[in-house]
């Protein structure tokens, strides 16, 4: 151990190298808390790339793991520390290094906190849309680790589509550039979208080209009430199919609704069983959502509501964001799911996930990105109660395996860490999981990387 912190003393700042028990039990897991994490060695925090291969060349040396790490606000437990480790919070790299407004790119740290990226780049008239839930927090490089998605992905895409080039230091310290900075490129394989997602188990990424997309104009929401999960899925199957693009496509189910208004006394409408939410970034946005809103009606809304203004849009979509902390609140601790299914089984999905919640006896809130399929069914719990922790993790499991038999997938945006290990190996079957492994074995030999995660 002493060996290991002076070398990484010698090549580190004072004050990047944090090894109090109190501070780094800190750093020891992100917001999957009920996932295990083990107790880290040190924590360092480094401002160069240079610190950062400094950081991965001791650690080959010594032998020791590494875990990297963006702000923490995952939920599978990807970013958990391991016992002995050495964890690599990348926070303190957050320079925004360039935004050219030509070639509509940016060239930014890994440690740039979504929002302060989405703000600097609107004052040149430009938007980088992937926005996850935790936009105010958490870190691009986090992002990209995680291949996340966020609430406007149903017109826009995830996070995967906007990297164009990366910046990765290897396990034994070496720094490769992948990618371009062009709107174009095909030369070799695509080893940047081989980092996206992949949780730091290829790789530290340290610098990242972002493409980025005009301006749109503000956004137009509203709210359809549905007297069931079910008709809200098929409103959502009908608005796609009718050819609409929507800049959002949001869903809450009865449980998340009541769980909100007790966290932000909104008053949304708890009659309701399904609030459907839909907007438009277009300059006829409320053509748009007059059309929506027929379809709404048509699959059987009981009420369809226009946001008046740019404020009361704001208001819904700030709704929309509380809902996994207030889901939290009513137990203190969840399991979220997210996984992913066709648009067209989403009904499918939303009933049996109800299904699901009466078997076992839980409380179980449904909110999802309801234009790509992407839901999050969030099971509550108390996590001091052994029985009602037990029949939590038989649900969340039920409910992956009900989302491969929809023809979908165990993650759509929160990526695998801990939580999904033992589910990726039966969505990717034999074949795929051999191969997934070879991979991982020739970035990382010996096995230092993010250990225990993904596969």
């Amino acid at each position: 151990m002493s060996d290991l912190l002076s070398r990484l003393r010698a090549g580190l700042p004072a004050d990047a190298v944090l090894t109090d028990r109190d501070v780094t039990a800190s750093y020891a897991h992100d917001m999957a808390s009920f996932c295990p994490a083990g107790v880290p060695a040190a924590v360092v925090l480094p401002r160069t790339v240079e610190q950062v291969r400094h950081v991965m060349r001791t650690a080959t040396a010594e032998r020791v793991p590494v875990v990297p790490q963006g702000a923490r606000t995952g939920l599978s437990g990807g970013a958990n520390a391991v016992d002995g480790c050495v964890v690599l919070s990348l926070v303190r790299m957050d320079r925004i290094i360039e935004i050219d407004p030509v070639d509509r790119i940016a060239v930014v740290e890994p440690g740039v906190v979504n929002a302060a990226l989405s703000k600097a780049v609107a004052a040149h008239g430009l938007s980088y849309p992937p926005d996850p839930s935790s936009w105010e927090q958490c870190t691009i490089g986090g992002n990209i680790g995680t291949g996340s998605g966020g609430l406007c992905c149903v017109k826009y895409g995830v996070t995967a589509e906007y990297v164009l080039g990366l910046d990765v230091v290897l396990a034994d310290g070496r720094l490769l550039r992948t990618g371009r900075r062009t709107a174009k490129g095909v030369a070799g394989y695509d080893m940047t979208r081989l980092f996206v997602g992949s949780e730091g188990t290829l790789g530290v990424v340290v610098g990242a080209v972002l493409a980025l997309k005009p301006a749109p104009p503000r956004q137009l929401v509203l709210a359809a009430e549905f007297g069931s999960a079910a008709a809200a899925g098929e409103a959502v199957a009908a608005i796609m199919a009718g050819g609409h693009t929507p800049s959002l496509l949001e869903l809450m189910d009865a449980t998340t609704i009541a769980a909100v208004n007790r966290l932000t006394r909104m008053g949304l409408p708890e009659s309701t069983q399904a609030l459907l939410l839909a907007g438009f970034d277009t300059e006829d946005a409320p053509a748009g959502l007059a059309a929506v809103g027929e379809l709404c009606r048509a699959a059987g809304a009981t009420e369809v509501v226009p946001a008046e203004d740019e404020a009361e849009s704001e208001l819904l979509l700030a709704a929309r964001r509380a809902a996994l902390p207030a889901l939290e609140a009513v137990k203190g601790t969840t399991m979220i799911d997210d996984v992913c299914v066709p648009r067209s089984r989403l009904a499918e999905l939303l009933d049996g996930v109800a299904a699901i919640g009466a078997e076992h006896g839980l409380t179980i809130g449904v909110c999802a990105h309801a234009g790509d399929g992407n839901t999050h069914p969030t099971v509550c719990f108390d996590a001091r109660d052994e029985d009602e922790s037990r029949r939590a993790r038989a649900s969340f499991d039920a409910i992956m395996a009900l989302g491969l038999r929809l023809g979908g997938t165990i993650t759509g945006e929160h990526g695998v860490g801990v939580l999904k290990r033992d589910w990726l190996a039966r969505e990717l079957g034999p074949v795929g999981l051999e191969l997934q492994r070879s991979i991982r074995q020739v970035f990382d030999p010996l096995g230092i990387l993010n250990p225990g995660k993904v596969l």
